[in-house]
């Protein structure tokens, strides 16, 4: 009998397939095969991903990653990241533009989120608030019109909840504004400007109240800033191909709004995903509102099933519901937490979402994953946690996100310079295992996951 080898019949096979000349008659034959000595390898082929609307070539990450790796202290990982410097960097999942990419852009504005899409943010916030209409708008709260848009300049100010009452610096006395989107319909809205998050509380104008921007961040790119509805965001998504995560903003009204429940405000955020046809697996809907998010489980399974808890029980009580949790104790004993991490996910809740201090703590002069993340983990949560690139220089510690690995809380000071974020950066993606991370520029969170080889995103 002849004798043949597996590759060859598979070659010969292909060619039959190929065949598509209609003069050509294919015969079956029934003729016994017989392999000897056949040896079966795993051969591990490199595999090329072509990347969607972000090739690496697209990505700009700029001069912020090197200013923050040359501030470094010399080691293993400094040497990483500067063997990185010629790229490619790519667009990844890793990389979330928080609120678009406000370190410098007025935030949730169409300028700060296409900036944050050219960084490499494979996925785009959006924070949903409603107007007096009922119509769904990106911003961080409902009452921040005063501090994030023009307002206060336009006749629509008057309107505001509060509309602007001068300081009085000379008696301590600061001044007030209160502007919610749910003061003015969705047509007014689309007439205001966005302006970076900031207001100087001792002003006597409005001209001084809307100039307070912090000196860490600019005003360069504010001399135009395009507010975004929800349903407009989702389309620019689309158009930039990146993901979402929507958040759900808590109300700063009492609920119902005009017979706007609070289901149907949830339910509603979903259905304009739903009418852009977009699938849910690019989809993470957050909430700080544990009931939204076990609304979206119930009610909306296909989205519920990555949406997104914001750890709020910072603020919670403890199980005992008498006394407050302490930050301490929050990273350190997360059993007094409630509910408890087992009760989240038999919830059905999958992904939780902290602040980055909960994760971290010090041991033995490193920063490690707390007890907090490792009682996520063996509950079986991903974990996407928040927020990078948003407390300034961090020579003095960086304030309230750093504050389990900065001496606030037990533990000695690990965080004493900018080059300090990548420190942070490499304990989370590779000791905690987060998902994600968000980022006020989204340059470094793309850097750091291209150079670690992450997956693209597609």
């Amino acid at each position: 009998m002849n004798k043949i080898s597996v590759c060859s019949a598979i070659i010969a096979t292909l060619l039959l397939c190929a065949c598509d000349d209609d003069s050509v008659e294919v015969v079956q034959v029934e003729k016994p095969v017989i392999t000897t000595e056949t040896e079966v390898k795993v051969v591990e082929v490199p595999v090329i991903v072509e990347v969607p609307a972000g090739s690496a070539s697209a990505m700009q990450v700029g001069t912020r990653p090197d200013f923050l790796i040359q501030d470094m202290e010399e080691g293993a990982l400094k040497t990483k990241l500067e063997q990185c410097a010629n790229g490619p960097f790519y667009k990844t999942d890793f990389s979330i533009g928080h609120r678009g990419a406000p370190m410098q852009f007025p935030e949730h504005t169409k300028e700060s989120y296409i900036a944050a899409a050219k960084m490499g943010a494979g996925i785009l916030e959006c924070d949903v608030a409603f107007t007096k209409d009922k119509e769904l708008v990106c911003r961080h709260s409902q009452c921040d019109l005063h501090t994030t848009t023009n307002i206060l300049a336009t006749d629509l100010g008057q309107k505001c909840t509060t509309p602007f009452v001068p300081g009085d610096p000379e008696n301590g006395i600061a001044a007030q504004a209160k502007c919610c989107t749910s003061d003015i319909t969705l047509a007014e809205f689309k007439t205001l400007k966005g302006k970076m998050d900031a207001a100087n509380s001792m002003a006597t104008t409005v001209e001084e109240y809307m100039d307070g921007t912090a000196n860490w961040r600019t005003d360069l790119y504010a001399s135009r800033g395009t507010l975004m509805t929800h349903a407009q965001s989702i389309e620019l998504f689309k158009s930039l191909g990146v993901k979402m995560t929507p958040e759900l903003k808590t109300p700063s009204v009492a609920m119902p709004f005009d017979g706007f429940t609070q289901e149907a405000y949830a339910q509603k955020m979903i259905d304009e995903y739903k009418a852009a046809n977009v699938d849910p697996k690019n989809v993470w809907a957050q909430s700080f509102n544990r009931d939204d998010v076990i609304y979206w489980i119930k009610e909306n399974p296909e989205f519920g099933a990555q949406a997104v808890y914001l750890d709020d029980r910072y603020e919670a009580q403890a199980v005992d519901n008498e006394t407050m949790v302490s930050a301490e104790q929050i990273v350190h004993n997360p059993e007094l937490l409630s509910p408890t991490m087992e009760e989240l996910a038999a919830d059905g809740v999958n992904i939780i979402a902290p602040p980055l201090w909960m994760l971290l703590t010090e041991e033995g002069g490193k920063i490690v994953p707390s007890p907090y993340a490792k009682a996520a983990k063996a509950a079986g949560l991903g974990i996407i946690t928040w927020t990078l690139e948003r407390s300034g220089h961090l020579a003095s510690g960086g304030g309230w996100y750093y504050q389990s690995i900065n001496g606030s809380l037990s533990g000695a000071a690990m965080i004493d310079n900018d080059g300090d974020t990548f420190k942070v950066l490499d304990v989370l993606a590779k000791e905690v295992g987060v998902l994600g991370v968000f980022s006020d520029w989204p340059a470094t969170t793309t850097y750091y996951a291209s150079c670690m080889g992450m997956p693209a995103s597609i």
